[in-house]
């Protein structure tokens, strides 16, 4: 009997435009406790596959009728089977997901931010399964992307839809919750890659080093990408701001949070960093820039058109991180209150330096999981 399947694009809309949806996850409890599909209208049913190998009695009461169920596994071979049982007990609203989490860890939602100056645009990618957040820069022929993630083909082929080449590929800093993609890119299109040099001390290949100030120009119509440092989630953090008008903070500011100084084991070190970067360098600049981060942590932070950003001003009148006027106050609420470290971070690192370059399927394992790089 065939089964009905629904794949991850599908379930990215339902996210953005809030509609409901029962989940049914087949992963072990483990696994569905660090990290599901989240939608502000999701309903989760958790019982592992193993426990439903010689049938679905368990659970045949507590699935509904009157709405789709997706059924939800790691790689989808798992959910494909239990559907199938569903089906066969009578349900015609049951639906596999295609590929499984490891398909939605994967998945990017292109959204427009903005119209640029001269026909210029500004998208944002947001990475629903992760909560990770990349942009891209598109003006006369030419595109820039900021803090691309591992999919480089993604960002490679929507910039050909958009009659455009990938010139530039920056990050603001080394990650170490996803693997990044703007190496590859570079690679792939000829871009310019660049990185925070106090960030690349012992990157295994060719970079351009991205210095305070610098001011590259996109396209003809020279939309402006300029870099302003802002350590404290990692030493060379850098933030960008675009067309004099949005302000990619990285991994320092979020919306609802602020960014963690400890994923090179520095905490203590950096936390005076971070400071310094929230409350005087982005306290300089103007309330109307509309902050970009590259994360977010849950669901209500994302905007009605689906996109995750902020203008700086509110920033500091909502996010408690921006608000704790005594110093050793904030040092403590920073350093105490850390999340547990990203799942295999060091290899993450590694990758990102050149030192290792493991195969596609190492890489998704590598990231499965929530992104951790906020305090709140």
């Amino acid at each position: 009997m065939s089964v009905k399947t629904m794949n991850v694009q599908e379930i990215a809309k339902r996210v953005v435009n809030k509609e409901d949806l029962f989940v049914l996850d087949v992963r072990n409890e483990d696994a569905f406790e660090d990290w599901k599909m989240e939608g502000d209208n999701f309903e989760y049913l958790n019982v592992p596959y193993f426990d439903l190998i010689e049938g679905i009695e368990p659970i045949q009461d507590k699935v509904p009728t009157d709405r789709d169920v997706a059924v939800v596994c790691a790689k989808g071979g798992s959910s494909e089977f239990v559907a199938e049982q569903l089906v066969e007990a009578g349900f015609d609203n049951v639906y596999s997901v295609e590929g499984g989490m490891k398909a939605w860890s994967e998945h990017l939602e292109p959204i427009k931010i903005a119209d640029l100056k001269e026909g210029g645009e500004l998208y944002q990618f947001v990475r629903l399964g992760k909560g990770c957040l990349s942009y891209m820069v598109i003006s006369d022929g030419e595109a820039a992307t900021i803090d691309a993630v591992r999919m480089a083909d993604v960002f490679i082929n929507f910039a050909e839809e958009k009659g455009a080449k990938i010139t530039h590929a920056f990050d603001t800093h080394l990650h170490a919750d996803h693997i990044s993609g703007g190496r590859e890119i570079a690679e792939k299109t000829g871009a310019t890659y660049w990185l925070p040099p106090k960030d690349a001390t012992e990157v295994q290949f060719d970079y351009k080093p991205l210095e305070d100030g610098e001011d590259v120009q996109i396209g003809s119509s020279k939309i402006s990408v300029q870099a302003l440092y802002s350590p404290g989630h990692t030493i060379g953090s850098t933030s960008f701001i675009v067309d004099d008008q949005y302000l990619m903070s990285g991994d320092i500011l979020f919306v609802d949070s602020i960014g963690r100084p400890d994923l090179a084991g520095l905490a203590e070190d950096w936390v005076g960093d971070l400071r310094e970067t929230l409350y005087k360098r982005y306290k300089d600049l103007s309330d109307e820039l509309v902050v970009l981060p590259a994360h977010y942590m849950t669901n209500d932070e994302i905007n009605e058109d689906g996109s995750v950003g902020k203008k700086l001003g509110e920033l500091y009148q909502e996010n408690h991180g921006l608000n704790v006027e005594d110093e050793q106050e904030f040092r403590r609420m920073v350093t105490e209150n850390l999340p547990p470290q990203p799942n295999a971070y060091q290899e993450i690192r590694e990758t990102n330096m050149g030192k290792i370059s493991p195969e596609t399927e190492k890489k998704r394992e590598m990231e499965i999981g929530p992104n951790r790089c906020a305090v709140k």
